[in-house]
Formats: C-alpha cells, structure tokens, sequence
C-alpha cells in the first residue's frame, strides 16, 4: 500500500516530537512510537475515491470492523487540528456503517466484492465479506469511534442516515440475539478447521438459556464462544449503547431512539449483574468470561479486547470498581489459564496462539488500565523490550525469549503501544 495521499506531516512530527520530549528517559521508546504510529498511517490505511475509507489489519487484506477501529484512535488526538487526520476517520465510520448495513453479522469485509476471504464457509456469505464470524464488539467499536470522534474532533457530520440506519440494524440484532435460540437465523461452519473455528449444534453454537444479555458466536480473537453469553463484550454492548443514547438526544434529536437504547442497555446490564459473576474461592465475587444461562461459566480471560481486563478503558466501569478489583487480580494470576510468567515477561496471551505467548495487546491494555504511573511505565518498558529488535510490535511472543512469536507485524499491537505511550506522556483519548 503506498503513502497516503493527504499531507498529515506536520501533526504528525509535532506529536513525535511532543512524545519525545515526554520521553526523554525513554528515548527508544519515543522512537518506537514514531515509527509505530507512521507505519500505520502509511501502510494500512487507504482514503478511497467515494469519501471513505478503508483500513487492512496488517498482515491480511481485508478489513475487520474492530481493528480498523483501535488502528486509529491515536489520531483522535489530533482530529480537532488535523482537517485531513479527521476526513479520514469520518470516512472510515461511513464504511464501517456501510459494512454493518451490509451484513451486521459479518466481521471482516474486501475492499470491493472480490470474492475473497472464506467464501467456502457455511453461512450466508458474499463477495464482498472476507468472514462471517459474528462478534458482538465488531458492532461496538463503529459506535465507539464515531462517538470518540465527537468527542475528541468536535464534529456531528458522521451521524448522517448510513449511522442511523446501521445503529437501528445493530440494536435489531442484540434484541434478536437475546434469545438466540428461538429468533436467530445465524449459522457458522467451517469445514475440517480446528474447533475454534467453527461453532457446533450445526453451527448454531452451544445451548443458552435467556439471561438479557446478546449472545455471540466469537470472541474478539475470532476464536469460538465456548458458552454464548461473552460478559466483556456484552460490557462493551452496554457502553455503546450509552453513546447511541447520548446521541440520539443530543445530536438526532430522536427520542425514540434513544428510548430503545436505553431500555436494552438496562437489559443487558441487569443481565451482566445476574449471570456474568461468580463467587471464586480465592479472589471472591468476579466477573466470568463467558457464561449459558444454565449456570455455566468459563473463568479465563483472552489478551484480545474486550476483555476482562479492559473494563474500565471500555468505560464500563471505573478501575477502583470493587468487582472489577478482584476481577483484575484473577486474570493478572495463574489462576487465568491465559495468564503466562517467564523469564522475559509475564502477561496474559490466547487460546488463539500457542501456549506461552504473551501478547502485547493485553501488555497494552494493562498499563493503560493501571492505577499507578509507575506500573504504566513498567508495562511500557515490557512491550519495549520485546519487541524482537524489529522496532514495532507483535501478536503474541513466548514468555522466555521475544524471539519467537506470531505475526511480523501486527498494527493494532502497534497503536496500542502508541495509546500506552499516549497515556504515560499524559495524553488521552477524551471519552
């Protein structure tokens, strides 16, 4: 993908040279950032003649709703001075929300309808999907971006008839996913994969009972639900439904919209009070990755946001949330099957990749979540020193030697390094 075609220079240098200044005691780190925050820019991002705009995850050409999300909020930080930085994030919420009108169901879609991707998956796929692996937080974070951009970039422009329309085809959907027995048409198979890549019941995914919670197929990893209710992701589900709240009365000036979100939002979140904790022997009352229904729960969290441990950079709930405490010390102990310690670095990685690898996401996700400076910049020394040499970061990497890990490059790793650099400079994303 070659440079993109609108000067951003300026903000840019003033921002690595703001970072750099802030870091002075942490000069290859600043480096890092310059060089994270660029490749970004310059290697997956793509402004496309009709206004939008279309962002790879890496590695893989195609574009998945969650990533394509996280790979730009640091630019948030400049979208109130930076008119093309601000274009670009429109642009790419106007595709997002194309996308969801679309197919909401579908995770990952092609630039155009090229027919790439898992084309042979047993769902209800098109060309213009790369894969259909429905996630809850894939219908968040569009929500969440074009809310942020409000916020952090002073503009309304993006709540136009595709966002409306799109916002009333998600909140369809988590009201018909709250009893996905009954109402969903929704199926997934992959044939001869491993079983997180598939669903089973022919590809309607495990029993659940209704709890007022939204049932969903996949984690954020793409991984399979083991039990259909993922309580972070219905965490998330909550928090967008607050934004679409706030909208729709202080922007559309729709009422019943507002209406609608509201009450689901109470649904949900009654429903995360009553199904989504468990009282753990150890660490006392928590919150269970993902639960039935049926009073089933997988204890674990996944380096993957959302997750467990980014509750609070949700904006769920605050860090100092007693159950989000004692949450946090679970997942952050070997009592999290995820949760690896070894000679290079201790942090929580994925049944998505192999056993050991610590992900730098996750290392992300717990400095930006720390209650101290101190553990920030900890955290932010971690992800430095693992970074293989190579200068950016990583998917996952073994816990004994930074050498071996997954994914040469990985740009939602990287923007989430810059967010953790962001936060230790003192920089954030207003919510």
């Amino acid at each position: 993908m070659n440079k993109p075609s609108w000067d951003t220079a300026q903000a840019l240098n003033e921002l690595a040279d703001e970072v750099k200044d802030r870091l002075r005691e942490r000069p290859r780190a600043a480096d890092m950032f310059a060089a994270c925050i660029r490749n970004t820019l310059e290697t997956t991002i793509r402004r496309m003649p009709d206004g939008t705009t279309f962002v790879i995850t890496g590695d893989i050409p195609a574009m998945w709703l969650r990533d394509s999300a996280a790979q730009v909020r640091p630019f948030l930080l400049l979208a109130d001075q930076d008119c093309a930085l601000s274009d670009m994030i429109k642009g790419l919420v106007e595709r997002q929300f194309r996308y969801i009108l679309n197919d909401p169901y579908a995770n990952a879609f092609n630039e155009s309808a090229n027919g790439r991707g898992h084309q042979s998956d047993l769902t209800e796929m098109s060309p213009i999907i790369w894969e259909r692996k429905y996630e809850i937080d894939s219908l968040c974070y569009p929500i969440q971006l074009s809310y942020l951009l409000w916020k952090n970039g002073g503009r309304t422009d993006q709540f136009n008839e595709t966002f409306a329309a799109g916002v009333r085809e998600i909140l369809a959907l988590w009201k018909r996913e709250q009893r996905h027995e009954s109402a969903s048409p929704y199926r997934f198979q992959r044939m001869n994969c491993p079983p997180t890549d598939t669903l089973p019941r022919a590809g309607k995914g495990a029993p659940v009972a209704y709890t007022g919670m939204t049932w969903s197929g996949f984690r954020p990893s793409d991984d399979a639900c083991t039990y259909g209710y993922l309580v972070p992701s219905n965490m998330f589900a909550v928090v967008a439904l607050r934004y679409v709240r706030e909208i729709a009365r202080d922007v559309l000036g729709d009422s019943g919209l507002a209406g609608e979100a509201e009450a689901l939002e109470r649904e949900i979140d009654k429903g995360i009070a009553q199904y989504g904790k468990i009282i753990h022997p150890e660490f006392g009352e928590m919150y269970a990755y993902e639960t039935d229904g049926f009073g089933h729960h997988v204890l674990m969290d996944d380096a993957n946001v959302p997750s467990l441990l980014s509750v609070p950079y949700l904006g769920y709930c605050p860090a100092d949330d007693p159950v989000y405490v004692r949450t946090r010390r679970f997942v952050l102990s070997e009592a999290n099957p995820y949760f690896y310690k070894g000679e290079a670095a201790e942090g929580i990685g994925s049944p998505h990749t192999p056993k050991d690898y610590i992900w730098h996401i996750a290392l992300a996700v717990q400095g930006l979540t720390a209650s101290s400076q101190a553990e920030k910049e900890r955290l932010l020394d971690v992800m430095t020193e693992t970074d293989a040499g190579k200068g950016m970061m990583h998917e996952g990497f073994h816990k004994d030697d930074p050498g071996r890990y997954t994914r040469e490059w990985f740009s939602w790793a990287n923007m989430m390094f810059c967010e953790l650099v962001l936060d230790v400079c003192g920089m954030r994303v207003k919510k």
